[in-house]
């Protein structure tokens, strides 16, 4: 939430920002071209240069954002969460007392689940009178960073969702300060056809950025809440197997 608003207050702070700036740049538009002019490239030329910049960091948004939901589409599946198989055979070796052979499978399949479960497992065998409140909390703690796992990776497509507009709002800045440069060039015979360029990269600009920006927010949306159902099959997959345990160990 703290993200969204920061990211809201800046965006309003471009616009008005920039809409202080323009007339200045107007006025000031023959003395920038001049000290451009110093370094060997004029004023539209660099303006040219930062807008092709920030098309290549919204492209570069834009692909990172197609191979995250690529990989949130096989990572967020419940079979690579909480697999049925590992788990229904997970429980009969706990139920069994065969805590070894739990050990070593849960050795031959990474993920969520087998995590929570080591965990357990470790504690109980270097410890193998601990409390069991003590151990209750050791699998809480790694349930927790599991899960935090699991939805944290989520928020990178949020933080594309909310970069990606400001970006293309910086390029409809120096899109703008193109169209003000050449009016200014033009002052005498002012033509329409003197803004088009400028004008013209301003609007391609914000629109590309929002072509990255909404369909991020909305796949963003969607993995959380797949994410979420995840967690919770996470922590009931991991408090039957935990009270399994337990409970073989009272028999015991």
């Amino acid at each position: 939430m703290k993200r969204r608003w920061f990211g809201g207050l800046l965006v309003v702070g471009l616009i008005f920002g920039s809409a202080q700036l323009m007339p200045c740049l107007a006025q000031d538009s023959t003395m920038d071209s001049d000290v451009a002019a110093q370094v060997g490239i004029s004023f539209p030329e660099a303006m040219d240069i930062a807008v092709k910049a920030v098309y290549g960091v919204l492209g570069a948004l834009s692909i990172g954002t197609l191979a995250l939901i690529l990989y949130f589409c096989v990572v967020l599946r419940k079979r690579q969460v909480v697999p049925e198989p590992f788990r229904s055979e997970l429980m009969e070796k706990i139920r069994a007392g065969e805590l070894d052979d739990a050990r070593r499978l849960c050795g031959f399949r990474r993920g969520p689940l087998t995590a929570v479960m080591l965990t357990a497992l470790d504690h109980m065998k270097s410890i193998p009178d601990a409390d069991p409140m003590l151990l209750r909390d050791v699998v809480e703690a790694e349930g927790a960073r599991q899960s935090e796992s699991i939805q944290g990776q989520t928020q990178y497509l949020m933080d594309i969702a909310v970069v990606a507009p400001m970006i293309g709002l910086l390029g409809t800045v120096f899109g703008m300060m193109i169209a003000f440069n050449a009016v200014s060039d033009q002052i005498a015979v002012v033509r329409p056809t003197a803004l088009v360029a400028g004008v013209n990269k301003a609007m391609l600009t914000t629109a590309f950025g929002l072509v990255v920006g909404i369909p991020a927010m909305m796949f963003y949306a969607y993995f959380r809440r797949c994410s979420s159902k995840l967690v919770s099959l996470l922590e009931s997959a991991s408090a039957d197997l935990f009270m399994a345990l337990l409970s073989r160990r009272t028999a015991k």
